[in-house]
């Protein structure tokens, strides 16, 4: 009798009408509709990601493809594979004596790199100043370096060219080199940087351990904002390489040359009878290329910085 009740109690069907008896077919189809979801929005992320990365490294790919042709080849077709021409266009490149681009590459790589590293260390020295020291003005301080960063930097470049022309401090590296030291941008970049991951108890042990203030920075504060510091020695260093208004305004002689200096150069060269366009993709090619060779280096450090604030633990 016990065992009759049990029965029908599980075949009744519940309060919302439904019966109580599992279905094992159901949750099976159920959990294989949820599969198949879930493999389609893959493919179709793939696919997206796919597209966007063709668009990206196709110019790249066109890049590379026409320094291999002829100047007649470029004009006259669309060219989809490499061809046999690049050594003739190098040759050209270097024959060019009004276009030092050996010179102006090395000008170009050990500037960006020393200009990237003095924007990147003195903006990290001035947040940790600010962030971890409480002084006087220090509000006053913060945002005088904000409202610096409104101000266009070609108001700020203009002053400093019509200054070192007036006092003949023009094709002069201190010039190009001297100003990368203040840099609101990487500032304020840094001083949030800080205020996230940098405890005042772990400055605080340190001092008393007798760890000098400067100690404290580079033993301590440097390592564990070393992913900030590597994203924003890329931006830094990007910038430098491209910058072509200052230089521009400052330098003339071609020991002194960068790399977008003379990408200028052959731009303006449109004389029919010398115009070689191969010569102006593999220079395009040389300018491209240490910048993404100064991407692969520090792309870790720039993933484990995009993914540092979504994982806790």
């Amino acid at each position: 009798m016990n065992s009759k009740g049990h029965l029908t109690r599980m075949l009744s069907p519940d309060a919302s009408g439904a019966a109580s008896l599992p279905r094992p077919g159901h949750d099976q189809k159920k959990a294989k509709s949820a599969k198949v979801s879930l493999i389609t929005y893959r493919v179709v992320v793939y696919i997206v990601l796919g597209i966007l990365t063709f668009l990206c490294l196709f110019p790249f790919y066109i890049l590379l493809v026409n320094s291999t042709h002829s100047h007649v080849e470029i004009t006259s077709r669309f060219n989809w594979w490499f061809g046999t021409s690049f050594a003739a266009n190098w040759q050209d490149l270097m024959d060019d004596a009004n276009v030092p681009i050996l010179r102006s590459t090395f000008n170009s790589i050990w500037l960006s790199l020393l200009n990237a590293t003095i924007t990147v260390y003195f903006s990290a020295l001035t947040a940790y100043g600010v962030h971890i020291y409480d002084f006087k003005g220090k509000h006053f301080v913060e945002v005088f370096i904000l409202a610096i960063m409104m101000i266009p930097s070609q108001v700020s470049t203009m002053s400093l060219v019509i200054y070192c022309i007036e006092h003949g401090l023009t094709n002069n590296w201190l010039i190009l080199i001297l100003p990368t030291v203040a840099s609101p941008v990487v500032y304020f970049y840094m001083k949030q940087y800080l205020e996230s991951i940098l405890p005042y108890e772990i400055v605080e042990a340190a001092r008393v351990d007798g760890t000098s203030e400067f100690g404290i920075f580079h033993k301590i504060v440097l390592p564990i904002i070393k992913p900030a510091l590597a994203v924003q020695f890329i931006f830094a260093y990007v910038s430098n390489w491209n910058n072509y208004f200052t230089p521009s305004m400052l330098l003339d002689k071609d020991e002194y040359m960068t790399i977008p200096l003379i990408l200028s150069r052959l731009s303006d060269n449109s004389n029919p009878s010398n115009f070689n366009m191969g010569k102006v993709y593999i220079c395009m090619t040389m300018a491209v290329l240490p910048v993404v060779v100064v991407y692969f280096i520090f792309s870790k450090a720039i993933i484990k910085n995009l993914t540092a604030g979504s994982v806790k633990g």
